[in-house]
C-alpha cells in the first residue's frame, strides 16, 4: 500500500554524511545511561527535519518521507509552489492529485552516505525537469543495499523508487509522467544500471515518453534479466556515462562491461553505430578522484554535473557548466575507458 506520511519536525543535530562508493557495511552504537543505542547513518537521518523550504532557484522544496512497497522513503522535490497539490502541505499549492503538469523530473538517487540527497544538486527547475532527490531506505543509506558492487537489495530498492514516481509523486505534485529522467551518484548509478534501467526503463521510455539518465561515478552490469519490453525502452533512452582519470579501484574493470552491456542492448534492438553513439555517451577526462569532476572535490564535482545535465543528456552542446570541458564522446570506439591512478 502506498501512503504520504510527512514526519514530524525535530529539533535534533543534524546527520553528517560523506557520500562515497562502493562501501562495505557498518554498525555504529553509542552507550547511553549504560544501554546500547543504535546510530546507523539511517536513523540520523530521521533526525534532520523535514518539511517545507525555498530551493536555490526560488522554487520550493518539500521534503517528507512515504511508505512504498513497506520501505520507507524519503524524498525531496522542487518545483514553483502552485504546482504542488493543495494538501501537500506546500503553501501556494493550488493542483488536485493526479493533475498532468508541465514539467517533468529529474530524480536522484545519491552515493553511499546520502550526502547528494541533503545537498540535493539538482534542486532548480533545469529544461522543463523538476528536481528530485530520494534517500535510501537501508541503515547505511546504501542504495541497493550490501556492500561493494554487491547489491543485495537491489531488486527491491528499483521497485520503490519506480512505484514511487508512479504511485506517489502523483499526490504530490503535478507533473509529466512521460518526461521522467535520473541522475545517479555512485552507488545511486549502481542502482539505476544495475537494477531500474533493466529492470523498469519501459515505464519511462516506451513510445510518447523521452527519458536521459546521467550515470556519475558509478556503473554496473544489468544484474536482472532485461526483458524484450524494457531492451526497446533502453534503445529510446539517452544514457551518458561519467567517470574521473582517478576513479576507485573498485569501479574501474566494471565501468567498461556496465558500457559494453549497454551498448549491446542497443545495438540487439537494430541501432546501428552511429545510432548508438549519438544515444550513449561517456567520459572520464576530468583528471580527479571519484566524483571529483572539476578536478577539485566530491561535492563541487557532483553539483558541477547537476549544473549540467541539459549540457550532456537533454541536447546541449556537452560542455561541462562554465567550462569549455567537452564530454560527448559516443560509446563505440570508447568503451574501454583508460584511467591514470585510483582514488
Amino acid at each position: 500500500m502506498l501512503t504520504v506520511r510527512t514526519l514530524s519536525l525535530l529539533a535534533l543535530g543534524l546527520l553528517t554524511a560523506v557520500d562515497a562508493a562502493p562501501q562495505s557495511r557498518s554498525k555504529a552504537t553509542k552507550k547511553k545511561g549504560g544501554k546500547q543505542q543504535a546510530t546507523t547513518a539511517f536513523q540520523q537521518a530521521q533526525q534532520i527535519p523535514q518539511g517545507v523550504s525555498k530551493a536555490t532557484d526560488g522554487s520550493t522544496i518539500l521534503d517528507t518521507t512515504a511508505m512504498v512497497n513497506g520501505l520507507p522513503l524519503r524524498f525531496k522535490v522542487s518545483a514553483p509552489a502552485d504546482q504542488f497539490a493543495a494538501d501537500s502541505g506546500v503553501t501556494g499549492g493550488t493542483q488536485t492529485a493526479n493533475a498532468t503538469g508541465t514539467l517533468g523530473l529529474n530524480v536522484l538517487l545519491h552515493g553511499d552516505g546520502g550526502q547528494s540527497f541533503f545537498d540535493f544538486p539538482n534542486q532548480a527547475v533545469q529544461d522543463g525537469l523538476a528536481g528530485v532527490a530520494v534517500l535510501a531506505p537501508d541503515p547505511n543509506l546504501f542504495w541497493g543495499g550490501g556492500s561493494g558492487l554487491d547489491r543485495t537489495d537491489g531488486v527491491a530498492h528499483a521497485q520503490a523508487v519506480a512505484d514511487l514516481i508512479s504511485g506517489i509523486m502523483p499526490q504530490v505534485l503535478a507533473f509529466d509522467a512521460n518526461k521522467v529522467s535520473f541522475t545517479g551518484v555512485s552507488g545511486g548509478s549502481l542502482l539505476l544500471s544495475g537494477f531500474l534501467m533493466p529492470g523498469h526503463m519501459a515505464q519511462f521510455a516506451s513510445a510518447g515518453q523521452t527519458s536521459q539518465v546521467l550515470l556519475n561515478c558509478g556503473g554496473l552490469t544489468p544484474q536482472v534479466d532485461v526483458t524484450a519490453d524494457n531492451a526497446a525502452a533502453l534503445a529510446a533512452t539517452r544514457v551518458h556515462f561519467q567517470s574521473t582519470q582517478q576513479e576507485l579501484s573498485l569501479l574501474q574493470p566494471e565501468l567498461p562491461k556496465a558500457i559494453q552491456a549497454y551498448e549491446q542492448i542497443a545495438s540487439s534492438q537494430g541501432l546501428d553505430a552511429a545510432a548508438i553513439g549519438a544515444l550513449q555517451t561517456v567520459d572520464n577526462s576530468p583528471n580527479g578522484g571519484h566524483c571529483e569532476f572539476d578536478e577539485k572535490g566530491f561535492v563541487s564535482g557532483v553539483q558541477l554535473m547537476a549544473d549540467s545535465f541539459s549540457a550532456v543528456v537533454q541536447g546541449g552542446n556537452g560542455d561541462l557548466a562554465g567550462t569549455n570541458v567537452n564530454v560527448l564522446n559516443p560509446v563505440p570506439g570508447n568503451e574501454n575507458l583508460k584511467f591514470s591512478g585510483a582514488s
